[in-house]
């Protein structure tokens, strides 16, 4: 059903990967709902590039990609050089920072500067760089912060040892910027109730600034599958696989200890660092033929992967939403999910929580699971009736749009 007084919207983020890491299907799915609704969506993305359904405009906002996948950290040939801001990029690289949020918005500030009076609004996805204050100058923008990085940092930090511990520090210079930025835009969109607790510490931003509008799920491809089995022993987790924050350091011994004693087998949708701190971490648990990594499946084979499995895992150190909660729950897959962050908030009483960090508990959780039927079943209909209740993309778009119209007012004095 259309909308009433069609709105030109441009969605900025700049990175767009469309199978993990969320920037990249939160702009698939809340753009494809805001098109449904009668909206115009021009999405403006640095690689990777989104995907993105029929109707929604995609502008390639190109950078120098220096952590494409195939050739992470690379050196760019001469000829490829065009401007300060590559000159930027590079330099920042090279000196052990992470140059994207600012050099994104930097050339994102070019590009609209020469599409005034082609959108009515501006919706920055968690990029927060110093370009984005001078968009604010041309149009009204929302901000969307799902989590404020800071807490990566401070998790991600406490991890490290010795020169990590330096560079690290450096790699995250870039927060301080998205700090100082958040700061003065009004109104920015978050998730969760830990969310808007967690920017307003460590972003100083009001809490008044601050709308809550949880994500929502794809329903066309997580949904329960009554007709396929579920893979007797199977624990699936959707993580990044290396990242300390998600926890699948966690998992793995968990899944060690229960492997002495059941028959269970761990798949862990992400793609890890070759010879990285997870491989060496299986090899050392002696998993191998235990675990298993899968990237770049379809949604639909991740629907299928996930609603055909016994136990879902979402074993974070801290979460400020978790998709990937949601979606094991609308699938009916039984979940349990680390007492952290937003995630307590988002699966209620349809999970079953456990400290984070405690690969003893989680263990004892999930060797309870495994030989209780009954319970998988009380806990996955439970979560599936959460989601069906709460989390739709459809609600998601009408209410990102009250805020556009709210920031469009603002601007215009109203």
């Amino acid at each position: 059903m259309a909308d009433a007084e069609a709105l030109r919207v441009a969605l900025l983020s700049y990175r767009s990967k469309p199978t993990c890491g969320g920037q990249g299907v939160y702009l698939r799915h809340l753009s494809r709902e805001l098109i449904a609704l009668g909206h115009q969506v021009e999405v403006f993305s640095g690689p990777p590039y989104p995907e993105l359904d029929d109707g929604v405009v995609l502008t390639k906002v190109t950078s120098l990609d220096l952590y494409r996948d195939e050739d992470p950290f690379r050196t760019p040939k001469l000829a490829e050089y065009r401007d300060w801001i590559d000159l930027l990029e590079v330099g920042t690289m090279w000196t052990a920072g992470f140059p994207e949020p600012l050099t994104f918005t930097l050339r994102a500030y070019r590009e609209l500067k020469r599409r005034v009076g082609d959108f009515d609004v501006v919706q920055d996805n968690q990029t927060l760089g110093y370009g984005l204050l001078g968009i604010q100058k041309l149009f009204p923008v929302v901000g969307t912060i799902h989590h404020p990085i800071s807490v990566d940092r401070r998790i991600e930090l406490e991890a490290a040892t010795g020169w990590k511990k330096l560079t690290m520090r450096r790699w995250y210079g870039f927060v301080r910027m998205q700090g100082l930025v958040a700061a003065r835009l009004n109104p920015i969109l978050t998730v969760s109730e830990s969310s808007i607790a967690d920017i307003h510490r460590d972003f100083n931003v009001p809490q008044a600034n601050m709308r809550l509008i949880p994500l929502g799920v794809d329903t066309r491809f997580f949904h329960p599958r009554p007709h396929l089995p579920r893979r007797k022993g199977s624990i699936v987790a959707v993580a990044s696989a290396d990242s300390p924050m998600k926890g699948v350091a966690t998992l793995l011994r968990a899944v060690a200890k229960l492997a002495t004693e059941r028959d269970v087998n761990l798949t862990v949708v992400s793609k890890p660092t070759p010879g990285g701190p997870t491989e060496r971490l299986v090899a050392e648990l002696s998993l191998a033929d235990r675990v298993r990594f899968v990237h770049g499946i379809s949604d639909d084979e991740l629907g299928e992967l996930i609603a055909t499995s016994e136990i879902a895992v979402v074993p974070s150190l801290y979460e400020g939403f978790s998709l990937p909660a949601v979606e094991h729950m609308a699938c009916a897959t039984p979940l349990v999910a680390s007492r952290t962050g937003a995630l307590p908030e988002v699966v209620g009483d349809a999970a079953v929580q456990v400290p984070p960090g405690d690969a003893e508990e989680l263990a004892a959780v999930l060797r309870r699971l495994h030989d209780s039927p009954d319970e998988r079943e009380r806990v996955g209909r439970a979560g599936y009736e959460r989601v069906l209740a709460r989390y739709t993309w459809n609600v998601v778009a009408k209410r990102t749009v009250e805020t556009y119209r709210e920031a469009i007012r603002t601007r215009a004095g109203k």
